[in-house]
C-alpha cells in the first residue's frame, strides 16, 4: 500500500510539472501573434475549454470536493490564471468575427463554472458534492482534449504541421499519461478517463507530426522560393522595359 501512494504522489508531482510545461508551450505561438498583431489560422477554441476545464479541475480538487487531489487542484488553479491570459490576447488580436465568438465562449466558460460551483455548494454534500464535480470535470476535459480536433483536420487536410505546434502536442501526450496513471493508483476515475483520452488523442497528433513535420519546412520553403521567383521575374522585366527605352 506504502508504494501505490508513493507512485500516486510521484505521478501527481510529474503530472504538475507537465501540465505546467503544457500550459506554457503556447507562449511561442502567442509570441507569433503578438508580432503579427494576428491570430492567423491558429484556433482560439482549446484555450477556452482549457479554461474551463481548469477552473472545474481546480474545483474538483479542493479538500472540501474531493480529498486527497489537493495536487489536482494547485496546477489547474495555476493552468486557469495562465489560460485567462492567452485568451484575452487571442481576443485582442483576432479578426472580428473570431474576436466576437471567443468572447462569447468566454463568457460562457465563466458561467458555467459559477453555475457548478454554486450548485455544489448550496445543493450538494460529500459523495454526491464529488459525483456532481467530477462529472463536470470529466465531461469538460474530454472536451479541452478534443478541441484541436478541428487543427488535426487542418493539418491532415494541408499536410502540414504549422498550426499544430510540436510542443503542444508533446505535453498533451505527457500530461494525459501521468494524470492517466494519477488516477488509475488513486482509483478516481474522474482524473483516469478524460487524461487517457487526452493521452490517446496525444498520441495521435505526435504521430501525425512525425508523418507531416517535413511538409512544414517544405511549405515554408516552397512560399520563400516562389517569391524570390517573383521578384526575379519582376526585376527582368524592369531591366527589359529600360533597355526598351534606351
Amino acid at each position: 500500500m506504502g508504494v501505490v501512494h508513493t507512485l500516486h504522489f510521484v505521478f501527481g508531482i510529474f503530472g504538475n510539472a507537465t501540465a505546467l510545461f503544457l500550459f506554457l508551450a503556447p507562449i511561442i505561438t502567442f509570441k507569433r501573434v503578438i508580432q503579427n498583431r494576428s491570430t492567423e489560422q491558429f484556433s482560439g477554441l482549446p484555450y477556452v475549454m482549457t479554461l474551463l476545464n481548469c477552473l472545474l479541475s481546480a474545483w474538483y480538487g479542493l479538500p472540501f470536493v474531493s480529498p486527497n487531489n489537493l495536487l489536482v487542484s494547485t496546477i489547474n488553479g495555476t493552468g486557469a490564471v495562465i489560460e485567462t491570459i492567452y485568451v484575452l490576447i487571442f481576443i485582442a488580436f483576432a479578426p472580428t468575427k473570431e474576436k466576437k465568438k471567443i468572447s462569447a465562449l468566454f463568457l460562457l466558460v465563466l458561467t458555467v463554472f459559477a453555475a457548478v460551483a454554486l450548485v455544489s455548494m448550496l445543493g450538494l454534500h460529500g459523495s454526491k458534492r464529488k459525483l456532481f464535480c467530477g462529472i463536470a470535470a470529466t465531461i469538460f476535459s474530454i472536451i479541452m482534449y478534443g478541441s484541436p480536433l478541428s487543427i488535426i483536420r487542418l493539418v491532415i487536410k494541408t499536410k502540414s504541421v504549422e498550426f499544430m505546434p510540436f510542443f503542444l502536442s508533446l505535453f498533451v501526450f505527457l500530461c494525459g499519461a501521468s494524470w492517466f496513471a494519477f488516477g488509475l493508483l488513486g482509483k478516481d476515475p474522474f482524473v483516469a478517463i478524460p487524461n487517457g483520452f487526452g493521452f490517446g488523442l496525444g498520441t495521435v497528433q505526435l504521430i501525425l507530426y512525425a508523418i507531416y513535420c517535413e511538409k512544414k519546412g517544405f511549405t515554408r520553403k516552397s512560399n520563400l522560393d516562389e517569391s524570390n521567383g517573383k521578384s526575379h521575374q519582376e526585376e527582368k522585366q524592369s531591366s527589359k522595359s529600360r533597355l526598351e527605352q534606351v
